[in-house]
């Protein structure tokens, strides 16, 4: 597998994850997918450890959530925010051999597999590995991912998409990951297979707590780390952030991003074969 880099990687992202995580979305998509008390859970690329916790309420104090990152700055804020009984951090990183950790009843991958486009399906095996008889899969993932607007500039629609361009063909970011969950699992042949459709970023009117700063971060590291100059910008990346800035300031605009969740789980007669 070809390991990718973390295209939001900076000092202000344990910030961004805290800021942008809330408990009734993943709460609400993780019953969906399936997780109940008792199981012992894998959240991969967990960060801040954040949405680990609320993984950890659900499975209740007979539950057991590792949390799973190979950024050690993230693992260390997780693990002096939250661990606890039943919820530890580890850093790893997940293109190696995890076989080690063990088997789990529900393996937790959101907002991942759009970071490593060229690998998503080898990484989507590897996990699948790590499940229990019976254990359940859940892939979330967004689809036009930061693509959808409207209200906004031709110049600044071609500037947004041109560099998310970039980043796909240079650093392995897929902005279409979430249409190709369904696939990964229909090919591996796991079983009880069940999708969802919903909005994940949907702004309109006035900004809420938190959004401005999630997509102005998002612009100011992968933005201006895609490699992309901005031609249309006589001032380069500066003069598109403050226009990225302008524009979802303006009450106006409308913006979404489509969720889709995949679950499947292991057959109870599985064997893993190496």
């Amino acid at each position: 597998m070809e390991k990718s880099s973390y295209i939001m990687e900076s000092c202000d992202e344990v910030k961004r994850l805290e800021t942008k995580t809330g408990s009734s979305a993943v709460q609400e998509q993780a019953c969906w997918a399936g997780l109940k008390p008792g199981m012992r859970v894998a959240d991969i690329g967990c960060g801040s450890g954040k949405t680990s916790s609320y993984l950890k309420e659900i499975t209740g104090v007979t539950g057991e959530v590792l949390g799973i990152d190979r950024s050690s700055d993230r693992i260390s804020f997780a693990r002096e925010n939250y661990s606890g009984d039943g919820i530890s951090f580890v850093e790893r990183d997940i293109y190696q051999d995890l076989s080690d950790l063990g088997q789990f009843d529900f393996i937790w991958v959101r907002f991942f597999l759009e970071y490593h486009r060229k690998s998503q399906f080898d990484l989507v095996e590897k996990l699948s590995k790590l499940l229990s008889p019976e254990g359940i899969l859940c892939l979330i993932d967004l689809d036009h991912n930061s693509m959808n607007h409207y209200g906004h500039s031709a110049r600044l629609k071609n500037a947004i998409e041109s560099s998310i361009a970039a980043l796909e063909k240079d650093a392995d970011f897929d902005p279409y990951a979430g249409r190709r969950l369904y696939s990964h699992m229909f090919d591996l042949q796991l079983e009880n297979i069940d999708i969802h459709v919903g909005a994940h970023h949907l702004i309109f009117g006035e900004l809420k707590e938190g959004e401005e700063f999630n997509w102005l971060q998002k612009v100011a590291v992968a933005g201006r780390d895609s490699g992309y100059d901005y031609p249309d910008y006589p001032g380069g990346f500066e003069e598109f952030y403050l226009d990225c800035r302008k524009f979802f300031q303006d009450p106006r605009r409308f913006t979404y991003t489509p969720l889709i969740i995949c679950r499947g789980s292991r057959g109870a007669d599985s064997v893993n074969v190496e």
